[in-house]
């Protein structure tokens, strides 16, 4: 029967089948529980094989016509095959999920339990090139609290910065550096392996600072012999370009929850986790078993690494806890480095001996570190914008013998059902629409940076992600705007032309009603990414943090007043003054009583309502060093957004269609009038010749022990 004559609420059936069978199974996925997974994949993947049925024996085999309009059609079915086969993996790897939440706490407690001198030594290090004081201070003041009896930290210098020596011998950590910087990151960790001797290995970026149980929580999972690595998530405190550039900090979550919190888990439960090159510690022993050190063959060599060591019968294990909190790159600019590099190397692993299509893998291994979404994902956003372009301006179909009924009898029910059942998955990471925008957003310059490793895949160098002050100020990203801009104009201008018929293009009528839908969903899509083109200026040099908890204020006459703080950064902070306070004037210099700090010299910056906006005096010093440790090492984070999908839908779409100040448009006052004024970059000597260390300095007033020595 063809799908034409169908009546209406036979072509309706699957749509309203889908839609039915996934609302009801949503609130039955457990959290690790398989049973309930597998009928949402079933229910999907049958959509998807009953879909591809039609797709290919119905509106591609049958085709026929000119050469062009041939190669046009198989050309959009060979892009949405690859697609649907990604996606096929990403359900296969949602089967399984595993929390080890309730396993770390059990290994925490045996580890408390052991007298120190039986917990096994480890060497914090934290690889740094040319990130500055600002981010380098919190990470190594944040390292050397680790509530940890047994450990060093060493900071590696492959930008050879006497200032960073000098630094870091005062604080009491350990520094080394090389002549060269051959093999970028991996080369510089490699030159640390033998020169330090701890039986574990964390690795932080210079950007990320670990949470003071960092150990204790990860260090308990080898027991198992088969650990190699223990994986944490990316979690971050400050806001990434796509939150800020919309203007939705509020009700979007940062785009590497879907992965750290909906995928890395659930490749937790397949043994397939991998390690993420920061916030990981590994077992020293298994590095010797492939030459004791990293693999320097792509510039992802945390990847890699997994795979060489899954080959050794040695398992990333996942933990799916904030122990880390980290910088999410501040501009576009820094957005593009650091997924460009991902593309790239991911790319290069691909093509390895060692890759996924290399010998001694399990097949289920093979088929979950295939990097193919950085291509597919790429490619079928270019192809969702220019399909309609293509059909409205010249006629030509992506497929042959459709119509408006089989539209809505196969093609809809299977998408609303992929994309349905990630929302059942991932219901608080992933929305389709965000996920669409930015997936567009970056598929400009991810797609040729792929396609450029597969042709040439050596001799791309590792670039950092720039991070604090070589981040800011990077610009609009003029290039994805204009071309953006043209095909949002395009596409507004093909609807216009096919919606007259003295002057219509398409032949197919019937289509047109469906295909203006699609239209409009990418111009919806097309100005969002203009949107986040446009680089909004951070007025804040450091991340505010949201914190209640009762201050005193200590007034230069003595006047001793009780407040309440409410937010808190390490260069000023906001605190509410209980009724009846007296109204302290615009430069008065009191003390902020912070608990488990001290006591911090502040000067009145704003007064707002019942508030005091108070910018600090903080030079060097070991009440700097515990405001760091109170802010970046108690599992603060900014505050949780509102992830509901109807809430991040409504929040892009009313940024749209508003022209409110991005940079103002969620904050609160407090937050607005608390002035983070980044400070004026310390001069530092450019002298590149390495000078002996002196001796390690004091460490923190209230740290715990570690081994915190000064060396090269």
């Amino acid at each position: 029967m063809d799908a034409e004559v169908y009546p209406l609420d036979l072509v309706l059936a699957p749509l309203l089948f889908v839609l039915g069978g996934l609302f009801a199974l949503r609130p039955y996925i457990p959290t690790t529980g398989t049973a309930m997974r597998c009928c949402v994949a079933a229910l999907v993947g049958l959509f998807l094989i009953r879909y591809l049925d039609w797709r290919l024996f119905q509106t591609v085999l049958p085709a026929e016509g000119s050469l062009l309009e041939l190669g046009w059609i198989w050309l959009c079915f060979t892009v949405e095959a690859v697609a649907l086969f990604d996606a096929v993996l990403l359900y296969v790897t949602f089967l399984r999920r595993a929390d080890r939440r309730a396993e770390a706490d059990r290994l925490e407690a045996g580890l408390r339990a052991l007298p120190p001198e039986r917990l096994p030594a480890v060497d914090v290090l934290i690889p740094s090139y040319n990130e500055p004081l600002e981010v380098l201070e919190k990470t190594i003041v944040g390292a050397l609290s680790i509530d940890y009896p047994n450990f060093r930290v060493w900071v590696l210098d492959d930008g050879r910065r006497p200032w960073l020596r000098d630094f870091c011998r005062e604080k009491g950590a350990g520094y080394i550096t090389r002549p060269d910087n051959s093999h970028a990151k991996a080369g510089n960790i490699n030159h640390a392996l033998p020169l330090t001797d701890g039986e574990f290995i964390a690795i932080f970026d210079a950007d990320f600072v670990p949470q003071r149980n960092f150990l204790m929580r990860t260090l308990g999972f080898f027991e198992d012999p088969r650990i190699g690595i223990v994986q944490v998530p990316h979690a971050f405190y400050n806001h990434d370009p796509m939150q800020t550039n919309l203007a939705v900090r509020k009700v979007l979550p940062d785009d590497q929850r879907f992965f750290f919190d909906a995928i890395m888990p659930s490749r937790d439960g397949w043994d397939a986790a991998f390690c993420c090159g920061s916030n990981s510690l590994t077992r020293r022993s298994a590095l010797a078993e492939i030459g004791g050190k990293l693999p320097t063959d792509s510039i992802t060599e945390d990847m890699l690494l997994t795979l060489v060591l899954l080959r050794r019968g040695y398992i990333t294990r996942y933990l799916a806890e904030p122990l880390a909190f980290g910088l999410a790159p501040e501009s576009i600019q820094a957005f593009f480095v650091q997924r460009q590099r991902w593309a790239r190397g991911a790319t290069q692993i691909m093509l390895l001996r060692n890759g996924p299509l290399g010998p001694g893998l399990k097949f289920v291994h093979r088929l979950l570190f295939l990097p193919t979404h950085w291509l597919t994902q790429s490619l079928i956003s270019i192809f969702s914008l220019i399909v309609p372009l293509v059909f409205l301006w010249t006629g030509l179909a992506p497929l042959a013998n459709v119509t408006r009924e089989a539209i809505l009898f196969y093609q809809i029910p299977a998408v609303l059902a992929v994309f349905g059942g990630l929302r059942v998955f991932a219901p608080t990471q992933y929305f389709p629409l965000a996920a669409a925008a930015l997936g567009t957003f970056q598929s400009f310059k991810i797609l040729p940076s792929v396609l450029g490793t597969l042709v040439s895949p050596r001799g791309h160098l590792f670039r950092v992600t720039p991070k604090g002050r070589d981040a800011a100020g990077a610009g609009y990203e003029t290039g994805i705007f204009w071309i953006c801009l043209a095909l949002l104009a395009a596409t507004a201008l093909g609807l216009v032309v096919n919606a007259r018929v003295d002057i219509r293009i398409v032949e197919q009528t019937a289509l047109i009603p469906l295909v203006a839908f699609w239209s409009v969903v990418n111009i919806l899509i097309l100005l969002l990414v203009c949107m986040l083109c446009l680089q909004t200026r951070v007025r804040r040099g450091e991340e505010r943090f949201e914190i209640s908890e009762p201050v005193w204020l200590l007034c230069g006459d003595g006047t001793r007043l009780p407040a309440r703080l409410s937010n808190l950064s390490l260069s000023g902070a906001a605190v509410r003054l209980p009724d009846g306070a007296p109204r302290l004037a615009l430069g008065a210099e009191l003390q902020l009583v912070l608990p488990a700090v001290g006591p911090l010299r502040a000067s009145v910056a704003r007064r707002f309502a019942d508030h005091l906006g108070l910018r600090f005096e903080l030079p060097p010093s070991p009440e700097r060093d515990l405001l760091i440790r109170k802010i970046f090492t108690s599992g603060i984070n900014t505050p949780e957004a509102d992830v509901s999908g109807l809430a991040v839908t409504l929040g892009l779409l009313g940024r749209i269609f508003s022209l409110q100040d991005s940079t103002r448009s969620d904050m609160s006052p407090s937050a607005a009038e608390t002035m983070d004024a980044r400070p004026p970059a310390p001069r530092l000597p450019a002298e590149t010749t390495l000078l002996p260390p002196g001796p390690p300095g004091p460490k923190l007033a209230e740290p715990a022990g570690s081994r915190a020595a000064t060396g090269e």
